[in-house]
């Protein structure tokens, strides 16, 4: 593991409590969690049995009928309230990032305004779940007769997130529960809960009904009932492709998926923006907090003519790259989760050589700091290009035909996002209508998102989106009314 002799290791709190039935419970100090720069134990946080975890989603199914009767205005000043608190609390969101995820200062404080953005985005649409008339009176029979449809919450959800935005992808499931009027069950994951444990905090501030929230660091073993207990309503899931098994779990509740991907970038003949920003850009979307994201830039593909000149400038981007401690401004590149991960994508890069792929950036994995990687010629059959690196590598390749680019993006299991810059409006448009994808982003890379967009992807990527307005309808049903005029006879 690198060390800093500059900086002493920052403080978090020695323990954290979890959350049942809005109440923190100190059960235990039993999951350490680890300062992923340093390696050394940052904090300890009390970690949740099957019990707690059966008790948690009996409290949640409990607490359905006083959350769906909890009024919109108030689930609105529960969301408001929580946007005033984080932002009073913004530097140590940020410094929990820092130590728990390994994520570069700069970068925690951006998740820090996502988090932000997304429950001040949920807080405007929980006094709008609304309906819709529907007209009925389409023949003789049914004139008369007038149908209203309002949408009502599923029930208890069941939400488990991963460790690469303990922050931003535990807002995407809570902020529009809350909003709906769902309880919830969450499972962050135990890598990273700080996050999710401080924003349950701030929930236990509010008058949230009992039960309507829980935050249980558990065991994969012991979340199992969220996935199979009949009382939860719905299951969203945002991981690894253990999410499909997951699904054939679940049995007859809702189920939302979001597995990542491989996503690539397109850079056409005209590329729509001066080329010293196409470079900036693509920094940044594979780059950005290691690549630890699921639309991480991992395939670029360059139109031939301008192969040359990217390929020259990218490489002079990404080999100046700035690794080391994420607490100092400068990085740009930290830690990634642990030394299994870098240990696995340093072997798929090794691997990628060996098959004739040439490095054009990159360097030795020290502990789990693995320096940003560049790649060319690497061999489509290997997992370096097949499967989702989630980690600080791109890989370079020229096409001629436009039409046979957006093929090489479509030659994927996977389609959560994909990037096209060209300054062509019949390219931009031909991409939207043939790349199997959940969102094509235009003029910038795959990695774009803002919180209120549909979110999600098709093939091996997941199933549902998010983005608040489109997770409330995940989790809200239509109910239909129909009345009938007596007057009609």
């Amino acid at each position: 593991m690198a060390k800093s002799a500059r900086s002493a290791a920052p403080k978090l709190p020695s323990r954290y409590p979890y959350y049942l039935a809005n109440r923190p419970v100190q059960a235990n100090t039993d999951l350490e969690v680890r300062d992923k720069y340093r390696g050394t134990v940052a904090t300890r946080v009390a970690l949740a049995d099957a019990a707690a975890v059966r008790k948690a989603i009996v409290a949640a199914h409990k607490a359905r009928e006083a959350m769906a009767e909890f009024p919109p205005d108030a689930r609105r000043d529960v969301l408001e309230h929580c946007v005033r608190r984080f932002r009073e609390r913004a530097e140590e969101l940020a410094l929990a990032l820092c130590v728990e995820a390994g994520k570069p200062i700069r970068d925690a404080r951006g998740e820090v305004e996502r988090l932000i953005d997304t429950f001040r985005i949920a807080a405007g649409e929980a006094t709008r779940v609304g309906g819709e008339t529907v007209e009925l009176q389409v023949s003789p029979r049914a004139r008369g007769y007038r149908g209203l449809v309002k949408r009502v919450p599923v029930g208890a959800c069941a939400f488990i997130t991963p460790f690469n935005f303990p922050l931003n992808l535990v807002a995407h499931k809570v902020a529009p529960a809350i909003a709906a009027g769902c309880p919830f069950v969450l499972k962050p994951s135990e890598k990273t809960p700080i996050g999710a444990l401080i924003i349950a905090g701030i929930l236990a501030e509010t008058d949230l009904p009992r039960g309507a929230f829980s935050v249980l660091a558990c065991s994969n073993d012991d979340a199992a009932q969220l996935v199979e207990d009949e009382r939860i309503a719905l299951l969203s899931f945002t991981g690894g492709l253990v999410g499909w098994d997951l699904k054939a779990r679940a049995g007859r509740k809702k189920v939302t998926l979001e597995l990542g991907g491989n996503a690539a970038c397109i850079v056409d003949a005209d590329p729509g923006r001066p080329l010293d920003e196409v470079v900036e850009r693509l920094v940044f979307g594979a780059y950005y907090q290691s690549g630890q994201s699921c639309i991480s830039v991992q395939r670029v593909y360059v139109q031939a003519a301008l192969y040359d000149k990217l390929r020259k400038r990218l490489k002079a981007a990404v080999s100046g790259l700035r690794m080391g401690d994420p607490h100092d401004e400068g990085t740009f590149i930290g830690p990634m989760v642990d030394e299994a991960a870098a240990k696995r994508l340093e072997g798929w890069i090794a691997a990628a050589r060996k098959g004739g792929a040439k490095l054009l950036a990159g360097g030795p994995r020290q502990g789990n700091m693995l320096p940003a990687a560049l790649l060319e010629n690497v061999p489509r059959d290997c997992d370096l290009y097949r499967q989702e690196a989630f980690g600080p590598v791109a890989l370079l390749e020229p096409f001629e035909d436009f039409d046979d680019a957006l093929d090489r993006v479509n030659d994927s299991d996977f389609g959560l996002q994909a990037g096209v810059f060209t300054g062509s409006l019949e390219h931009a448009m031909r991409a939207w209508d043939r790349l199997e994808v959940g969102g094509v982003i235009v003029g910038d890379v795959p990695s774009f998102r803002v919180d209120n967009m549909p979110y999600g992807g098709v093939k091996r990527s997941g199933l549902g989106r998010e983005g608040v307005r489109y997770a409330i309808e995940e989790m809200t049903e239509p109910r239909l009314l129909v009345l009938r005029d007596p007057r009609t006879g």
